[in-house]
Protein backbone atom coordinates (compact mmCIF):
# COMPACT_ATOMS: atom_id res chain seq x y z
CA UNK A 1 0.00 0.00 0.00
CA UNK A 2 1.25 3.26 -0.58
CA UNK A 3 1.80 5.80 2.44
CA UNK A 4 -0.92 8.09 3.08
CA UNK A 5 0.72 11.42 4.31
CA UNK A 6 -0.90 13.68 7.07
CA UNK A 7 -2.11 17.04 6.02
CA UNK A 8 0.93 18.46 8.62
CA UNK A 9 3.24 16.19 6.26
CA UNK A 10 1.86 17.68 3.27
CA UNK A 11 2.17 21.39 4.38
CA UNK A 12 6.14 20.39 5.85
CA UNK A 13 6.40 19.09 2.23
CA UNK A 14 4.92 22.17 0.21
CA UNK A 15 7.51 24.38 2.67
CA UNK A 16 10.67 22.28 2.05
CA UNK A 17 9.97 22.36 -1.72
CA UNK A 18 9.27 26.23 -2.29
CA UNK A 19 12.86 26.83 0.29
CA UNK A 20 14.31 24.52 -2.61
CA UNK A 21 14.03 20.90 -1.66
CA UNK A 22 14.28 18.71 -4.40
CA UNK A 23 10.95 15.81 -5.16
CA UNK A 24 13.50 13.56 -4.81
CA UNK A 25 14.90 14.33 -1.31
CA UNK A 26 11.33 15.29 -0.55
CA UNK A 27 10.41 11.44 -1.36
CA UNK A 28 13.53 10.51 1.04
CA UNK A 29 12.71 12.47 3.82
CA UNK A 30 9.20 11.30 3.93
CA UNK A 31 9.44 7.77 2.91
CA UNK A 32 7.24 7.91 -0.32
CA UNK A 33 7.47 7.68 -3.72
CA UNK A 34 7.86 10.81 -6.43
CA UNK A 35 4.38 10.28 -7.54
CA UNK A 36 2.80 11.14 -3.95
CA UNK A 37 5.27 14.02 -3.59
CA UNK A 38 4.60 15.38 -7.01
CA UNK A 39 0.63 14.69 -6.91
CA UNK A 40 0.16 16.62 -3.82
CA UNK A 41 2.73 19.43 -4.62
CA UNK A 42 0.61 20.22 -7.97
CA UNK A 43 -2.92 20.45 -5.61
CA UNK A 44 -0.97 22.33 -3.54
CA UNK A 45 0.77 25.08 -5.81
CA UNK A 46 -0.61 24.54 -9.24
CA UNK A 47 0.76 22.93 -12.19
CA UNK A 48 2.54 26.63 -13.39
CA UNK A 49 4.45 26.81 -9.91
CA UNK A 50 5.17 23.55 -9.09
CA UNK A 51 6.73 23.47 -12.86
CA UNK A 52 8.75 27.09 -11.92
CA UNK A 53 10.20 25.19 -8.88
CA UNK A 54 10.72 21.85 -9.69
CA UNK A 55 13.10 23.51 -12.45
CA UNK A 56 14.56 26.18 -10.29
CA UNK A 57 15.04 23.29 -7.11
CA UNK A 58 16.71 20.85 -9.67
CA UNK A 59 19.07 23.42 -11.23
CA UNK A 60 20.14 24.42 -8.15
CA UNK A 61 21.22 20.92 -6.62
CA UNK A 62 22.93 20.26 -9.80
CA UNK A 63 25.03 23.40 -10.28
CA UNK A 64 26.18 22.69 -6.17
CA UNK A 65 27.04 19.39 -7.03
CA UNK A 66 29.00 20.27 -9.57
CA UNK A 67 30.43 22.97 -7.21
CA UNK A 68 31.54 20.23 -4.89
CA UNK A 69 33.61 18.15 -7.73
CA UNK A 70 35.67 21.54 -8.51
CA UNK A 71 36.14 22.03 -4.86
CA UNK A 72 37.51 18.28 -3.91
CA UNK A 73 39.58 18.09 -7.64
CA UNK A 74 41.05 21.36 -6.36
CA UNK A 75 41.96 19.95 -2.55
CA UNK A 76 43.09 16.49 -4.21
CA UNK A 77 45.67 18.88 -6.52
CA UNK A 78 46.58 20.70 -3.09
CA UNK A 79 47.35 17.52 -1.43
CA UNK A 80 49.41 15.85 -3.87
CA UNK A 81 51.72 18.75 -4.35
CA UNK A 82 52.63 18.94 -0.71
CA UNK A 83 53.44 15.71 -0.64
CA UNK A 84 55.55 15.77 -3.44
CA UNK A 85 57.13 18.39 -1.68
CA UNK A 86 57.69 16.73 1.65
CA UNK A 87 58.83 13.53 -0.38
CA UNK A 88 61.36 15.09 -2.36
CA UNK A 89 64.15 13.04 -0.84
CA UNK A 90 62.36 9.73 -1.87
CA UNK A 91 62.84 9.58 -5.82
CA UNK A 92 59.53 7.18 -6.10
CA UNK A 93 57.37 8.50 -4.47
CA UNK A 94 58.06 11.79 -5.86
CA UNK A 95 57.58 9.99 -9.51
CA UNK A 96 54.28 8.45 -8.32
CA UNK A 97 52.85 11.76 -6.98
CA UNK A 98 53.44 13.74 -10.44
CA UNK A 99 52.23 11.32 -12.07
CA UNK A 100 48.99 11.30 -10.25
CA UNK A 101 48.84 15.22 -10.28
CA UNK A 102 49.03 14.80 -14.47
CA UNK A 103 46.28 12.55 -14.05
CA UNK A 104 44.24 14.95 -12.13
CA UNK A 105 45.28 18.25 -14.33
CA UNK A 106 43.93 16.42 -17.56
CA UNK A 107 40.83 15.17 -15.96
CA UNK A 108 37.67 16.78 -16.64
CA UNK A 109 33.70 16.53 -15.54
CA UNK A 110 31.10 16.79 -17.05
CA UNK A 111 27.76 19.39 -15.59
CA UNK A 112 24.21 17.65 -16.97
CA UNK A 113 22.26 19.37 -18.96
CA UNK A 114 20.07 21.79 -17.08
CA UNK A 115 16.53 20.33 -17.52
CA UNK A 116 13.19 19.48 -15.97
CA UNK A 117 10.88 17.92 -18.21
CA UNK A 118 11.68 14.01 -18.14
CA UNK A 119 10.63 11.83 -21.47
CA UNK A 120 8.53 9.56 -19.85
CA UNK A 121 7.99 7.25 -23.07
CA UNK A 122 11.62 6.83 -22.79
CA UNK A 123 11.78 5.16 -19.34
CA UNK A 124 10.67 1.89 -18.29
CA UNK A 125 7.40 2.38 -16.94
CA UNK A 126 8.59 3.92 -13.59
CA UNK A 127 5.10 4.94 -13.02
CA UNK A 128 3.23 1.44 -12.05
CA UNK A 129 4.04 -1.12 -9.70
CA UNK A 130 3.51 -5.21 -10.91
CA UNK A 131 0.39 -7.09 -9.60
CA UNK A 132 2.73 -9.21 -7.77
CA UNK A 133 4.36 -6.46 -5.49
CA UNK A 134 0.69 -4.78 -4.37
CA UNK A 135 -0.32 -6.19 -1.10
CA UNK A 136 -4.25 -5.52 -1.61
CA UNK A 137 -6.28 -4.58 1.74
CA UNK A 138 -8.28 -7.46 2.55
CA UNK A 139 -11.87 -5.82 1.45
CA UNK A 140 -12.17 -3.23 -1.77
CA UNK A 141 -14.88 -1.76 -3.66
CA UNK A 142 -15.28 -1.16 -7.21
CA UNK A 143 -17.88 0.55 -9.68
CA UNK A 144 -20.23 -1.66 -12.02
CA UNK A 145 -23.37 -0.89 -14.40
CA UNK A 146 -26.54 -2.68 -13.02
CA UNK A 147 -25.95 -5.44 -15.49
CA UNK A 148 -22.57 -6.19 -13.09
CA UNK A 149 -20.23 -4.99 -16.14
CA UNK A 150 -17.01 -3.66 -15.17
CA UNK A 151 -16.64 0.00 -15.59
CA UNK A 152 -13.81 0.35 -17.84
CA UNK A 153 -11.99 3.92 -18.33
CA UNK A 154 -8.78 4.67 -20.40
CA UNK A 155 -5.93 6.47 -18.04
CA UNK A 156 -6.65 9.76 -19.76
CA UNK A 157 -9.57 9.89 -17.78
CA UNK A 158 -7.66 10.37 -14.41
CA UNK A 159 -5.94 14.04 -14.06
CA UNK A 160 -3.42 13.07 -11.78
CA UNK A 161 -1.74 10.81 -14.85
CA UNK A 162 -1.89 12.94 -17.49
CA UNK A 163 2.34 13.35 -17.03
CA UNK A 164 2.27 9.92 -18.12
CA UNK A 165 3.42 9.63 -22.07
CA UNK A 166 0.23 9.23 -25.01
CA UNK A 167 0.89 5.93 -24.84
CA UNK A 168 0.35 5.02 -21.47
CA UNK A 169 -2.89 7.55 -21.28
CA UNK A 170 -4.52 5.54 -24.17
CA UNK A 171 -4.08 2.09 -22.12
CA UNK A 172 -7.52 0.70 -20.73
CA UNK A 173 -8.01 0.42 -16.89
CA UNK A 174 -10.31 -0.35 -14.16
CA UNK A 175 -10.73 1.48 -10.58
CA UNK A 176 -11.14 0.69 -7.39
CA UNK A 177 -11.29 2.15 -4.13
CA UNK A 178 -10.39 1.50 -0.02
CA UNK A 179 -13.29 3.58 0.79
CA UNK A 180 -16.70 2.64 0.31
CA UNK A 181 -18.13 6.40 1.19
CA UNK A 182 -15.67 7.41 -1.51
CA UNK A 183 -17.09 5.06 -4.16
CA UNK A 184 -20.53 5.86 -3.40
CA UNK A 185 -20.07 9.33 -3.98
CA UNK A 186 -18.81 8.84 -7.52
CA UNK A 187 -21.31 6.33 -8.20
CA UNK A 188 -24.10 7.16 -10.47
CA UNK A 189 -27.96 6.49 -10.85
CA UNK A 190 -26.80 4.16 -13.57
CA UNK A 191 -24.32 2.06 -11.37
CA UNK A 192 -24.11 0.56 -8.07
CA UNK A 193 -20.94 -0.26 -5.90
CA UNK A 194 -19.81 -3.78 -5.30
CA UNK A 195 -17.67 -5.14 -2.39
CA UNK A 196 -14.60 -7.02 -3.34
CA UNK A 197 -13.97 -9.43 -0.35
CA UNK A 198 -11.31 -11.25 -1.74
CA UNK A 199 -9.06 -9.29 -3.36
CA UNK A 200 -6.93 -11.83 -4.68
CA UNK A 201 -9.20 -12.34 -7.36
CA UNK A 202 -7.21 -9.29 -9.37
CA UNK A 203 -4.38 -11.60 -9.68
CA UNK A 204 -6.26 -14.19 -10.54
CA UNK A 205 -8.40 -12.92 -13.47
CA UNK A 206 -5.42 -10.43 -14.55
CA UNK A 207 -5.28 -12.70 -17.91
CA UNK A 208 -8.83 -12.55 -18.53
CA UNK A 209 -8.68 -9.03 -18.36
CA UNK A 210 -5.16 -8.60 -20.34
CA UNK A 211 -6.78 -10.12 -23.00
CA UNK A 212 -9.80 -7.79 -22.96
CA UNK A 213 -7.51 -5.24 -23.36
CA UNK A 214 -6.98 -4.06 -19.37
CA UNK A 215 -3.73 -3.39 -18.26
CA UNK A 216 -3.66 -1.25 -15.48
CA UNK A 217 -5.61 -1.01 -12.06
CA UNK A 218 -6.08 2.48 -10.88
CA UNK A 219 -6.41 2.53 -6.46
CA UNK A 220 -6.12 6.24 -4.87
CA UNK A 221 -2.09 7.11 -5.84
CA UNK A 222 -0.97 3.84 -7.22
CA UNK A 223 -1.18 2.43 -10.62
CA UNK A 224 -0.87 -1.03 -10.74
CA UNK A 225 0.49 -2.91 -13.92
CA UNK A 226 -1.52 -6.16 -14.70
Amino acid sequence: MAKRLTNKQKEEITQSFIQGETVYNLSTIFKCTNLTICRNLKKNLGEKKFKELHYKNNNKEKLTKAKETITKDNEDKKLIKEISAKSSSDESIVSTVINEDMVISNSFFEIPPLDYEIDISTQKDLSSIPLSEVNFPDIVYMIVDKKIELEVKYLKDFPSWQFLSDDELSRKTIEIFLDIKLAKRICTKEQKVIKVPNTNVFKIVAPILNSRGITRIVSADQLIAL
